[in-house]
């Protein structure tokens, strides 16, 4: 008798298992506290770098403008410039995202643009380059 509802106890559990559906969350995810960013370098036609009158960063897939509130708070070096960062990671796609870096010389009298890939995603940790330059050179 125990033997049978043993028996009728485990089949029931297999069954009533069988009917869930997985669902995926980020509570599984272990990240690190570091931030990640990732900037570009706008040099001269000297090779130094170059202050901007302008910049603007654009997801390609959204249309809409990257956060870079961050920025302000930065110092980097001479012409170095934060494209995006942690802050933008549930933003993105997983397979990565076009971003398009719109940049006008501190003259005004050149502008340039340029693509570079980036991933993150809902459960990313951190935003992460996939491809494009690091560097942009002014004439």
């Amino acid at each position: 008798m125990l033997k049978r509802i043993l028996l009728f106890a485990i089949a029931s559990t297999l069954l009533l298992s069988c009917g869930k559906k997985s669902v995926s969350t980020c509570q599984d995810k272990v990240c690190t506290e570091e931030f990640a960013m990732i900037t570009m370098l706008f040099k001269n036609k000297n090779g130094k770098g170059e202050p901007l009158s302008i910049i603007t960063v654009i997801n390609k897939r959204t249309n809409q403008p990257v956060d870079r509130s961050t920025s302000a708070m930065l110092d980097m070096v001479p012409g170095g410039y934060l494209i995006i960062d942690d802050l933008s990671t549930k933003t993105l796609s997983e397979s990565g995202d076009d971003i398009l870096i719109t940049a006008t010389d501190s003259a005004g009298t050149q502008t340039k643009a340029t693509t570079i890939k980036v991933a993150g995603g809902k459960c990313a940790c951190h935003v992460q380059k996939l491809s494009g330059p690091d560097t942009v050179q002014f004439d």
